[in-house]
This record gives structure tokens, C-alpha cells and sequence, in this order.
């Protein structure tokens, strides 16, 4: 058996170097302008003082610390020397103000440092979690070891308090991220102590008399109880991220139980169709069960970050199809939508309908255009981090086998047996489905997988995967049938009764008003019309024209049922590319003839 190990992944071309390149070449400096004239960069000096313009806030660590976990990700995959002398000067401020102890949270330190771990929602281990994986992905890009040490000795003030001492006012935090974070740590320099600290803050959580248990902190339950989705969004996902790592690293089964029950739970009930969750706006967490609106659903652009990390640490425990097609329907729909298509403005939360008029005379009002910042501006450095890194979802492996989870044109180089190998993956995804592997190297077993949405595949498959035996110079080609499909949701989502989502490939299309008129409620797609499927300049997957048909306006308020509809063509293009013209009614979730 020939072990593989260390699969490095870098993207040569397609759809994924668009936004590799978008990233690196606007959006990571977007972020870094709006962030530096809010003050959130200066913040790290930690000398903000009573009358002083922007005055730090609890997460402005965790938005900062998450752009530069980006940039490590953007240096690793290429030099990017400015970036990295600016980072370096914030690490400078981070090391400098830093207490003896090894605490560190700009806000405390320069507002209320009287205040230091009294008060559970208030951040600071969320803070710190983002931290120490800025920390990891930097040493790993640079081999500079600055971050790193800092954040060890944060950590180790931690485990003193937390764990040695109790002497803090909580016992586990309000948001959690600190959890996986640890969890990262551990598997990167291999300490019990990170491990150790890790378990605590997921077995305490929901099982001690000391804190209040409320579903919105996601304590309600102990962790290996948990059966629904509840609460809010962002927590449980990196909540469940963490418990996935957890029950691998101690082959946890009732922890990798609860895994499965919450992550069919999403999957089944409370997921868009763009790989959206959190849709009740009122605490930016899951509704009940087939409670997804549309067009004031809320969707955070960081929920559906959070998700993509919980379906990969899935994969990681087990070799199934499902969690990559959870990833990709995500990745290419619920957290794209987040950035508009020049890097310039992002969106915090992501609807699947939009209509102006409605939202005028509603309390609660969702942004119909993109912004540059947000007061809470989590999500932006968010997607930062999530771009550069995309390659981490491409392959998984398992002792001898590599899995193929997602489609790049990329080059990954591996060690099979202890020597160096070469996969090669070439792609024109999502124009079409047509992937070529080229292989050099000792001989693996190559396994793809085939979507969910391609129903017209006939070949055999094993949980999912198509498996190929490679060996040195030997390439082999998967065809997946793109066609489009019609999808329902199921009779209990009563928002899509008698509507239909188009797909194609991965992407899930929409239709804005600024290309088919009003009313686009009142527009029925004809399936079986003449549909052209047409590569434009400017998005990076294809738009699609269809025949379709609409009633004629009218004066009368109501009339007698008539078939006398205007034909036309409709304009669909991809979900993630909505809002990118002018404030426009949007829309989803359509009828079809």
C-alpha cells in the first residue's frame, strides 16, 4: 500500500483562477482600503483613547485577523511582497502590545481592560480563534514564526484560565471559533495542550450549571445530543466544523453521530437552493423545518462559508459524494453572491427574491445593492480567506486513494509511497463537464466524484465516486452531461408551491427585472421552448435565453382565466452574479410550461 501525503494544490485556470485572480488582484485590496479608513488596521496599535475617532469594537480583531489569514493564503500561492511587509507591520503592533501574560484583543486593551473575560458574547475567543488560524497560515506561507509565537502564548494564558485556574466569568465562549481553531493548532505542531483545551470548550458546551443555555449560543444541548440545526447560522457552523474535527482526531462516534444528524438536518430542511442557510433574519439563524422564504430570507454570506467548512470536514471523516456536492453548491452560488463581480462590494445577506416594492413598506428592508463595508463587516475578509484558499476542497485523501471533490483546472503534487507525484486536472467547469486527469507517479486510486445533479451519468459508482486505477503516464477523462434541470422543492416549502429553480452543471440561475420587465412572479418558462446557452463577457458561466411566456397587462383588477399570454425571451443568468447593473427585481424560484 502506498500511503499518500501533503497534497498541495495550486489553480492554473477556469473558473476558479477568475476568482483567484479577482481576489488577489481587487477585492483583498478593496477590503484593505474600507478596513484602513474605519480604523480597524490602526486598532492593533492598541492606543485608542476617550474622543479619539473610531473607537475599536469587539470583532474588529476577528475582521482583521481573517484578511490576513487571506493574504497568507494569496502569498502561498504566489509572492506578494507589499502585502506581506503590511502584514508584517500588524504583526509588529500585535507583538508589541501584546500583555506579559500573552493576552491580546485590541478592544480591551484600549477600552475596557477592566472588563477582560466578564462577559461570554463579547468575542475575545472568537477573536482569538481567527487569530491562531491567521497564525498557522502565515507560518506555513512565510515561515515566519512572529504571529505564531504570540498566539502561543495567548493559548497557553487560556488554558491557564480557562482550565487550570476557572477564574473567568464564563466557561465556554458566546461565538464559538476558537474550537476548530485549537483543533488547527494541534494538527499543525501536534501540542496536547491545544487538544486538550479544544475538548473542553465542545464538552462543556451545554453541559455545565454555570451558563445559561440558550439555542442562539448553541448550548442548549451537549454537543453529542444534537439533532437539529437551531440558532445562529455562523456559530453552529463553525460549532459543527469543530465536533466534525473532534470526533476524527479521537475517533469520537456518538460526536461523529451528532455530525450526521445536524448535517442531514441542513441538507434535508433548511438549505436554499444556493446552499444559503440561516434564513430567519431575526437572530441570523435557522428557522424550522422547511421555513425557507425568499425574499426576505436571510442567508449570510458567512453562513454558507461556515456550511462549506462543516461539509469538508465531513469529507475528511468519510468518502461520500454528498458533502462535495453540498461544497460545490455553495461554493458556486451561496458564497460567490457575497462579492460583486469586480471585487468592489459585498453583500451580507443573500436573498433568493428581491422586490423593491415589497421591502418599502416592510420592517425588515435587505440591501438590494452591494456595499464597500459594513458597520459588522465579518463577511468581506471572510470571502478573502475562502477565495485564496479554495484549493483546500479540490482533493481529500485516504491512505492510498485520492478523492476528487471538486473540479479546477489545477496541479496538485503529492507524496505517494515518499516520493513526489503530479496530478494534473484540466477543465473548461462550469461551461461544461468534461474533466481530464493527467497522472505521474507511484500508482493510486483515483476516485471522482459524479454530482448529485447529474442524473444522465451511467457509469459505475462507489458512494458516489467513479474510481480509476492510475499509474506514471497515464491519463483518464469523466464526461458529466450538463443539461439544464428543472428543480421543485419539496410540497413543505410552501414559498416554492407549483415553482421550479432552473440549474445547470452546479450554477442556479435567477432572472433580474432590468432584463425580462416587471412582474417576474407572472413569467412561466417554457421547458420544452428553444433554450440557448451563450458565454458572455463579463461573467464567468454561461447565461441562458429560454422561451418563455407572460400575461398581458390589464386594467381590471380581476377577470376570467384566459390563455392569452406574450411570448418572449427570457434572460437567466447566474445567481451569483445578480446585482451587478442597478437596483433590479430579482428572482429564483419561477413558473414552467
Amino acid at each position: 500500500m502506498n500511503n499518500i501525503k501533503s497534497v498541495d494544490v495550486k489553480i492554473k485556470d477556469g473558473f476558479w483562477k477568475f476568482y483567484s485572480d479577482l481576489n488577489r488582484n481587487n477585492i483583498v485590496g478593496n477590503v484593505y482600503e474600507r478596513f484602513k479608513e474605519t480604523g480597524r488596521f490602526d486598532a492593533l496599535k492598541c492606543n485608542w483613547r476617550e474622543g479619539m475617532l473610531n473607537k475599536p469594537h469587539i470583532y474588529w480583531d476577528s475582521d482583521v485577523v481573517k484578511w490576513i489569514e487571506g493574504i497568507a493564503y494569496v502569498i502561498r500561492n504566489a509572492p506578494a511582497p507589499e502585502w506581506e511587509k503590511l502584514v508584517d507591520e500588524m504583526i509588529d503592533n500585535i507583538a508589541e502590545n501584546q500583555r506579559a501574560d500573552g493576552y491580546f484583543n485590541s478592544y480591551f486593551l484600549s477600552v475596557e481592560p477592566s472588563k477582560i473575560f466578564t462577559n461570554r458574547d463579547w468575542h475575545e475567543l472568537y477573536c482569538l480563534g481567527h487569530l491562531i488560524e491567521a497564525a498557522i497560515a502565515y507560518h506555513e506561507a512565510t515561515g515566519k514564526d512572529k504571529l505564531l509565537n504570540c498566539v502561543l502564548k495567548n493559548t497557553d494564558m487560556v488554558y491557564r484560565i480557562f482550565i487550570e485556574e476557572q477564574s473567568a466569568n464564563f466557561i465556554t465562549p458566546g461565538h464559538e471559533e476558537i474550537e476548530l481553531a485549537l483543533l488547527k493548532l494541534y494538527n499543525y505542531l501536534g501540542e496536547e495542550k491545544h487538544l486538550e483545551l479544544a475538548r473542553f470548550f465542545i464538552n462543556q458546551r451545554g453541559n455545565n450549571e454555570k451558563e445559561e443555555k440558550t439555542v442562539q449560543r448553541q448550548d442548549n444541548l451537549p454537543a453529542r445530543e444534537i439533532t437539529d440545526a437551531v440558532g445562529h447560522s455562523v456559530r453552529a457552523g463553525y460549532l459543527y466544523t469543530a465536533m466534525c474535527m473532534l470526533a476524527k482526531t479521537d475517533s469520537d462516534q456518538e460526536l461523529q453521530d451528532a455530525c450526521n444528524r445536524v448535517f442531514n438536518d441542513i441538507v434535508n430542511h433548511k438549505m436554499s437552493i444556493t446552499g444559503g442557510v440561516g434564513a430567519d433574519h431575526s437572530g441570523e439563524k435557522f428557522s424550522y423545518k422547511y421555513d425557507l422564504p425568499n425574499s426576505d430570507t436571510y442567508n449570510e454570506t458567512c453562513a454558507a462559508i461556515a456550511l462549506a467548512l462543516f461539509a469538508g470536514a465531513m469529507q475528511e471523516l468519510k468518502a461520500d459524494s454528498c458533502y462535495g456536492d453540498v461544497i460545490e453548491r455553495v461554493l458556486y452560488n451561496g458564497i460567490i453572491s457575497g462579492v460583486s463581480l469586480d471585487g468592489e462590494k459585498f453583500f451580507y445577506t443573500n436573498p433568493l427574491e428581491i422586490d423593491r416594492k415589497k421591502y418599502a413598506r416592510s420592517t425588515y428592508q435587505p440591501i438590494c445593492e452591494r456595499v464597500k463595508v459594513f458597520n459588522c463587516s465579518c463577511c468581506p475578509p471572510n470571502i478573502v480567506r475562502t477565495l485564496a484558499s479554495i484549493s483546500r476542497y479540490v482533493y481529500t485523501i485516504d491512505e492510498d486513494k485520492v478523492y476528487c471533490n471538486q473540479y479546477a483546472t489545477s496541479k496538485a503534487i503529492f507524496k505517494v509511497g515518499g516520493k513526489d507525484a503530479v496530478l494534473k486536472q484540466v477543465t473548461n467547469y462550469p461551461y461544461d463537464g468534461k474533466i481530464t486527469f493527467e497522472y505521474s507517479g507511484e500508482p493510486i486510486t483515483l476516485y471522482v466524484r459524479i454530482p448529485e445533479w447529474c442524473v444522465e451519468y451511467n457509469g459505475e459508482t462507489e458512494n458516489g465516486f467513479a474510481k480509476f486505477e492510475l499509474s506514471d503516464g497515464e491519463s483518464v477523462a469523466v464526461d458529466l452531461p450538463m443539461e439544464i434541470h428543472f428543480i421543485e422543492a419539496n410540497p413543505y416549502v410552501q414559498d416554492n408551491s407549483g415553482r421550479y429553480a432552473v440549474q445547470r452543471g452546479p450554477i442556479v440561475y435567477c432572472m433580474e427585472e432590468i432584463d425580462n420587465g416587471e412582474n417576474l412572479r407572472d413569467i412561466r418558462l417554457l421547458e420544452n421552448g428553444t433554450i440557448n446557452i451563450v458565454k458572455e463577457e463579463g461573467i464567468p458561466a454561461p447565461v441562458i435565453y429560454m422561451d418563455a411566456q407572460r400575461r398581458k397587462n390589464s386594467e381590471k383588477l380581476y377577470s376570467l382565466k384566459n390563455r392569452s399570454l406574450i411570448n418572449f425571451t427570457a434572460r437567466l443568468i447566474p445567481y451569483f452574479s445578480f446585482a451587478n447593473r442597478a437596483a433590479s427585481d430579482m428572482i429564483v424560484w419561477t413558473m414552467v410550461e
